[in-house]
């Protein structure tokens, strides 16, 4: 039976929080895997904690803050204490460096910031915004009113407390600054900085309508309950992880679970066991390591049963097998696991239908709050992403005679703009609220959308036709000995870098105890294979004519996708 729609009295964020912290005050809210549960009564007094911290410092509405760390429970009272009181959130990705985090934030004019400890002792030599009269250390809540130097953090760190007690002292004997403030739904709630595959970086303005209505709208998905535990590993800067890994469960009542070291394998696995995790978002290269590194090993293992997982019934007795085994390693109650952010191989696709793990693909930009379509585990496609989301609008423009054209969406989830830059604003978005996503494809008769890849990167083959590098990039990505690739156009032959993944080389031909000679001769034969291999599986003007050895990982957005700028 279907959840009731939660109906929200205004789409703000404001509402939402206050709906959540009402309805499910004694459930679990957010936590550390191992750590002390802070039901959603205790997040709502974080919260106010935080905002009284950030008024006795003037950050006021409109202000900018900044948020600069990994994942933690502090983070999420850090967002909405500052979103709920109508200041605007500028989240910053951990994995941005230092300098570039201090260049958002002097952009946006932040006011306030709020780093984490580990962070924090990466930023202090650097020159603080001229605009930012707070700092805070988010792990603690400790209060700085500078930055400082190495010599002096420590003293520092053990006098935050102090500042931060005079300051509620303070408080106390004044009477408090009432300001009759009403935020509404078309109000500023974020900043987002992207950090495209095309080396741009743009603040993305979205409302609390925007998002609200994006995670609200998600209800019509999928299921969502109190006793509903997610596991987040992605980084909640991005907005695939805010909106749909903390704003949906908190909207829910459901609680999260958040990591305190990066999640390697050995991390991940023991996490799932503990949390026994019912969500779970990831990236597709997660997914396809896990296939690549525990599931295709094991029907290569012999001759024969790489004859058998050739025959298709039987392949997929097997691939049903292997998703059983799976999903227990996933803590046996996992009953979505969301998929977005870039392509998803359509080997591990099949696997994963024929495997009966339930994966969703969603689809979005931040643009876009994240969220444009998605379905429940259920009802995907495959290599299809969709339908809409409810009271959004998608359509295709510029189709050719194949009814491939460039995505085009309109509704409450498109952003208001770039900040400061409205000549990209007036590019993306046009007169009427369409958003131009650059994303080409087609739309079938259930709504389903299939992407064929990015406009950005289409490649004009010798006789004009449309070669889209993503999908040979995923048939090159399926050999078993490839990490990545990245296919471009080469002064007009279609060439190919792959990244090997040099530990399965070792295994099978030993590269490690070669001489430099012998190891450019297998890697040479390797790639050649793989060149030849592929120009089986695609259309003749696809076909590849060079490839490239690239020695070191592809350099990766956040979400996992090449910086291709960077390579071509």
């Amino acid at each position: 039976m279907d959840k009731p729609f939660i109906q929200l009295p205004e789409l703000t964020l404001k509402a939402l929080f206050e709906n959540s912290t009402s309805n499910y005050a004694d459930r679990p809210a957010v936590r550390f895997v191992e750590g002390n549960v802070i039901t959603y009564s205790a997040l709502s007094q974080k919260v106010i904690q935080i905002q009284t911290m950030l008024h006795t410092y003037g950050i006021r509405p409109g202000d900018r803050v900044a948020l600069y760390s990994e994942n933690m429970p502090n983070w999420s009272a850090i967002y909405f204490a500052v979103t709920t009181m109508g200041a605007v959130i500028v989240p910053i990705l951990p994995d941005f460096h230092t300098s570039e985090a201090m260049h958002i934030a002097i952009h946006a004019e932040c006011k306030a910031a709020f780093i984490s400890q580990k962070l924090f002792e990466t930023v202090i030599d650097e020159k603080q915004p001229p605009s930012m009269n707070l700092l805070v250390i988010a792990d603690k809540l400790n209060v700085l009113t500078k930055l400082s130097t190495p010599s002096t953090m420590d003293k520092m760190l053990k006098k935050s407390g102090e500042h931060f007690n005079k300051a509620m002292k303070k408080l106390g004997k004044e009477k408090k600054e009432e300001e009759e403030f009403v935020l509404h739904e078309d109000d500023l709630a974020a900043i987002i900085y992207t950090s495209g595959t095309t080396g741009s970086s743009k603040g993305v303005m979205l409302t609390h309508k925007n998002i609200t209505y994006d995670a609200t709208a998600a209800q019509y998905m999928v299921d969502i309950y109190p006793e509903d535990k997610f596991l987040s590993v992605l980084p909640l800067a991005h907005t695939y992880e805010c909106t749909v890994g903390m704003i949906i469960p908190i909207l829910n009542g459901a609680s999260i679970h958040y990591l305190q070291k990066p999640p390697t394998p050995t991390i991940l696995v023991k996490a799932m066991a503990i949390v026994k995790p019912d969500f779970m978002l990831t990236v597709p290269l997660i997914m396809e390591k896990i296939y690549k590194n525990k599931i295709q090993p094991g029907f290569e293992k012999n001759f024969g049963l790489r004859t058998l997982y050739s025959v298709p019934f039987i392949r997929k007795i097997l691939n049903r097998i292997a998703g059983k085994k799976l999903i227990e390693s996933f803590g046996g109650n996992i009953r979505f696991f969301g998929i977005g952010g870039a392509g998803l191989s359509p080997l591990v696709e099949r696997f994963l239908r024929e495997a009966q793990f339930p994966y969703c693909i969603g689809y979005g930009l931040t643009e876009t709050s994240p969220l444009l379509a998605g379905t429940r585990p259920e009802k995907t496609k495959y290599r299809a992403i969709g339908p809409v989301l409810e009271g959004v609008e998608l359509e295709l423009r510029d189709k050719n005679a194949e009814g491939i054209g460039t995505l085009w969406a309109r509704g409450p989830i498109v952003m208001k703009g770039y900040y400061k830059d409205p000549e990209k604003t007036a590019a993306a978005i046009d007169e009427n609220g369409w958003f131009n996503t650059e994303d080409i494809g087609y739309i079938d008769s259930d709504g389903y959308f299939f992407m064929s890849g990015r406009a950005k990167n289409i490649i004009v083959g010798p006789s004009g036709e449309n070669i889209y590098p993503e999908q040979v990039e995923a048939v090159i990505n399926a050999n078993t000995f490839v990490a990545d690739s990245l296919v471009f156009d080469d002064s007009g032959l279609l060439t190919a870098r792959i990244n090997l993944d040099y530990d399965k080389l070792d295994e099978e031909f030993g590269v490690s105890k070669k001489s430099e000679t012998e190891l450019h001769k297998q890697v040479s034969e390797v790639l050649e294979t793989i060149r030849k291999e592929v120009n089986e599986k695609v259309s003749a003007f696809s076909r590849i004519k060079k490839v490239i050895e690239q020695k070191e990982p592809f350099v990766k957005t956040p979400t996992k996708k090449i910086k291709r700028y960077l390579y071509v």
